[in-house]
Parts: structure tokens; sequence; C-alpha cells
């Protein structure tokens, strides 16, 4: 697709975890990943504390991932960061350092979009989807169902219109006492439980059937601890069966969705990704759909949660792919407070 060979440097800062990675156009030769464990002991991310540790922390982790893929920053020839979306203060970090590389090095600077990147973190693999393909995103801030029929042009059939499925399996953690962050947590204890010990729910909405909520069955498992004087019984094996039947309502969620939009749009191959692609049921779950004649592509772990490997490689696909490479010497973008998910337009 692509005979000349780019040098990519990514950056990757909206949230938690400070990544670098180098490509050469869409091959990872490093991705190198910190995640920021002092954040657990509040049960979630501390905004100002994360942008902090991500200044703190990109030189080192840059001179890392260079040195790692046998690279001189004179090597690189692109440039790419997250703009949006994240904690605006995070995003800065690395978009501001990204953008002041590529202006030392004169080379071009791509902005991606962190939820964009998860959906062609697919990519990353040798066997890549075919267009048109249905891609799902899972994390602990978004659930999207995305038509993606060519590169770049993506129509949004469903999102969330509440809280995101890693958010629900976040609070029901803590409702628990597992910790955060919940979803890995979760998925250990159901390994051990059983999914028909308790009926969640099933979330099905009447104005779109395609759109996700996962407040209500947050809500649910809230109701049933309390009916159930859960801090009074609490044991192992109560822990874990609860894990297994909220993880099977969740996955089973997803799953409907999905296979729904399968056989009406007529297609074969499937994407997911994000934080909550990495999840054991979820991977079970969907691969059984291989036997039915669908191609499931989820990324390695090191590519579901939060890296610059995905940017990396959506900046390449975003930039062999554009008409007008000139936008891509324009270094006065800022971050985005208010992110898009016409993922069409841009």
């Amino acid at each position: 697709m692509q005979d000349k060979k780019i040098n990519i440097l990514a950056f990757e800062t909206s949230c938690d975890e400070t990544s670098v990675a180098v490509l050469e156009n869409d091959r990872v030769l490093s991705n190198i990943i910190l995640s920021q464990e002092y954040h657990i002991k509040f049960g979630g991310v501390v905004p100002e504390v994360a942008s902090r540790e991500h200044l703190k922390r990109i030189t080192d982790i840059t001179a890392s991932a260079l040195e790692k893929a046998g690279m001189k920053i004179n090597d690189i020839n692109m440039i790419a960061a997250t703009s949006e979306p994240g904690l605006i203060g995070a995003v800065l970090i690395g978009l501001s350092f990204a953008k002041s590389v590529a202006a030392t090095l004169n080379v071009p600077f791509v902005h991606v979009n962190h939820i964009q990147a998860h959906l062609y973190s697919s990519f990353i693999k040798d066997t890549k989807p075919e267009f048109p393909f249905l891609g799902l995103i899972v994390s602990g801030g978004h659930t999207l169902l995305i038509l993606v029929e060519d590169f770049f042009k993506h129509k949004i059939l469903g999102t969330t219109v509440d809280d995101a499925a890693g958010e629900a399996f976040d609070k029901v953690a803590k409702m628990l006492g597992l910790g955060y962050p919940g979803g890995p947590l979760i998925d250990k204890h159901a390994s051990d439980g059983d999914i028909n010990f308790h009926k969640f729910p099933i979330s099905r909405l009447k104005d779109s059937k395609y759109n996700f909520s996962f407040s209500g069955i947050k809500t649910s498992v809230l109701y049933f601890l309390r009916s159930s004087n859960f801090q009074e019984i609490k044991s192992s094996k109560l822990i874990n069966d609860i894990c297994a039947s909220f993880q099977h309502a969740v996955i089973k969620t997803l799953y409907d969705k999905v296979l729904l939009a399968a056989k009406e749009y007529g297609i074969k191959d499937i994407t997911i990704s994000g934080g909550v692609s990495a999840n054991s049921y979820l991977k079970k779950t969907f691969g059984k759909l291989e036997d039915k004649g669908y191609r499931i592509f989820i990324p390695e772990l090191i590519y579901s949660t939060d890296n610059a490997a995905m940017i990396g490689i959506t900046a390449y696909y975003k930039y062999i792919n554009s008409q007008d490479k000139k936008y891509f010497d324009d270094k006065s973008l800022n971050v985005n407070a208010r992110p898009r998910l016409d993922f069409a337009n841009f």
C-alpha cells in the first residue's frame, strides 16, 4: 500500500497511561506503556496527578521507545499523538510534547482521536479485518458499535446513553469491595462463579436497538446486595457468583447487539477493542461466532488498553489515505475539550 518507509513516533497520554511507540509504516517496533498505579488507592484516576506523572515520565519513555526500536530521533519522519478525548490536562502533555518534537524535526504531525485509535488497533495484527466490518469499542468511558465501510468512513450505529461497560465493571467492583480497576478483578472472580446464580437485566432500549445502557444493571446489583444482606453473609463463593452473573449480563448485552447488526448489514468481520476486550468471558462468548462463519478480531492484551501503538497505526492509515498532505504540516492544533463522535468527518 505504501512504498515509502515512514518511521512514526507516537504518543498516548489521554488518561493514566503514559505510552510512546515507534512504528515503521504499520509495523510496531516498540510500544512502551507506563501505568500509573498511584490512582489505585483512590478508586479512580486523579486528573491533576495523571498530568504531572505524564510530564515527569514522557521524556524517559520516549528515549526507551526509540532505543528498543533501534532508532535515533533523527530517523523519525512522522509524529502522532492523541488529541481527544480524555482528561484535558493529560492529553495536553502528550499533544504539546509531540507537536514540539514535530516542529523541531520539521516532519508531519498527525493528530488522532483516541477512540478511533481503539477501532483501528485490530489492524496491528498481520491478519486484518476486511471492509466493511463492524467495530465494537468497549472501555471505561465508551461503548460504541460502528459500521466501518472503509478507512475513516464510519457510521455509528449505537453508543452508550449512560454508563459505559467498563464504568459498570468499576462501579460493581467497588460495591463488592474488590478494588480498582474493576474489570480484571471481576473477570478473575467470575471464572470461579456461576453465571446462572442470579439473573441480572439485559439492557434493551426502546428508542434504539443498537444503543447501550449499563446504569440499570449497576443499580440492579446494588439492590440485590441490599436485599440479600451482602455485608453480613459475604463470602468468596457469593462474590464469585455475583461477578459471574453480572459479567454474563454485560457481555450478553454486547453480544446480542453486535450479532443483530451483523445479520442486518450482512457483515462477517467483527472487531472488538478497548480495555474490556481483554475480558476472558467476552473472548469466549464472541469466539463462538467463528463457528457460524464470522471472523472475530481482538487485539493482543498490550494493544487493548490505552497504548501509543494504536495511535501510531491510526496515524499511518490516516496519512496515507489523505488527499491533502499539507494538512499534516499544521502544528497549531490544540486539545479538543468536546470530543467529536462523528468519525466520518475527520
